[in-house]
């Protein structure tokens, strides 16, 4: 299979154009601008990648299938959903199939030599790694605000209330006091009178 030329905009033809536009109105080191906007609307006239060269013609029922149809059952009874109930929406499956595999196989026929692979979908940058990076006074800090209670030595987190925070308190709020309303207790227990 021959290689795309493959040019992804992330964020399309439009961004595109503003970034050309502004590329032309900033001034380099002499005083014309390098592109003048004829010449950006001549570039952006004929665009140079689509999207339809990485999708097959499947309108062409002589173009022949790599997925055959009794593949196609199997993956839909592993997926464990409903079979084609004709023939002709088995065909359009198929057709479907095959064309979404053949997209995949575009991209991964790209050359990234010299690319560095994505390791998430998140800032990356030195400061970003810096700020989540858990360093030994944040851990300080953490372990300040725990406490060891109970027999069984449960690690409990304080809770304290800022001066800030408590402005903001409202007097109808849940105090967290689940048993200051029983009209009975045993202990930290609730309780209920039956009728009978």
């Amino acid at each position: 299979m021959p290689r795309l030329p493959l040019q992804l905009s992330p964020l399309g033809s439009a961004n595109r154009a503003n970034n050309l536009l502004s590329f032309a109105t900033r001034r380099l080191y002499s005083s014309q601008p390098k592109y003048t906007s004829k010449d950006i609307a001549t570039l952006l006239a004929k665009p140079t990648w689509s999207v339809q060269r990485l999708l097959p013609n499947t309108h062409d029922p002589t173009i022949p299938l790599s997925i055959t149809p009794q593949k196609l059952h199997h993956l839909l009874r592993l997926s464990a959903l409903p079979q084609p109930v004709d023939k002709a929406e088995e065909t359009s499956m198929l057709r479907t199939l095959e064309a979404q595999i053949h997209f995949v196989k575009s991209i991964q026929d790209v050359d990234t030599k010299g690319i560095s692979p994505l390791r998430a979908i998140r800032d990356e940058s030195r400061e970003a790694i810096k700020e989540s990076t858990i360093s030994m006074e944040t851990l300080k800090e953490a372990l300040a605000k725990e406490q060891v209670v109970g027999r069984r030595k449960k690690i409990q987190s304080q809770t304290t209330t800022t001066e800030a925070e408590a402005s903001h308190i409202e007097s109808d709020q849940w105090d967290g006091n689940a048993l200051g309303s029983a009209t009975k207790t045993a202990g930290k227990y609730f309780v209920v009178q039956s009728g009978n």
